[in-house]
């Protein structure tokens, strides 16, 4: 989009509840901010990454959840917060993608599309929780 600066740093938080419907608001949500800073080639890795992310934080944990999505120096991270401080479940090997069902392939996918992908146990003020996020570095 011609006048956007793609250089200024910019963050959001987008807190769900524990609700499957979540999944389709983060990724409309997704959607929205990334055409909005003029990122729009990110956004169909950008949406699965955060689909994946959002879907394991709501389907495995039993409180609520954040979707954050992080602009700077040309690195878009997506991270999904909840409140089990346990660390996720490793991701398969790419390779075993394509004879896994819908389940149990969702880091596997983050790993083999992001640029890098990690987690991190949170605490803030008594209150746990981890943050699972990947990143994608701008091609352009």
């Amino acid at each position: 989009m011609p006048g956007i600066e793609t250089d200024v740093p910019w963050e959001y938080s987008l807190y769900i509840p524990n609700d499957l419907r979540a999944v389709t608001v983060s990724r409309r949500t997704l959607r929205l901010i990334l055409t909005m800073h003029g990122l729009i080639r990110h956004v169909d890795v950008a949406e699965l990454l955060a689909a994946e992310l959002v879907s394991n934080a709501v389907r495995h944990t039993k409180g609520p959840a954040a979707l954050r999505v992080r602009w700077a120096a040309g690195v878009l991270r997506i991270g999904a917060w909840d409140a089990d401080p346990g660390p996720p479940e490793p991701p398969c090997s790419t390779g075993d993608l394509l004879d896994l069902s819908e389940e149990g392939r969702g880091l596997a996918l983050v790993k083999s599309c992001a640029d890098t992908w990690g987690w991190h146990p949170l605490t803030t003020n008594g209150n746990g929780g981890k943050y699972v996020w990947c990143e994608l570095a701008s091609t352009a």
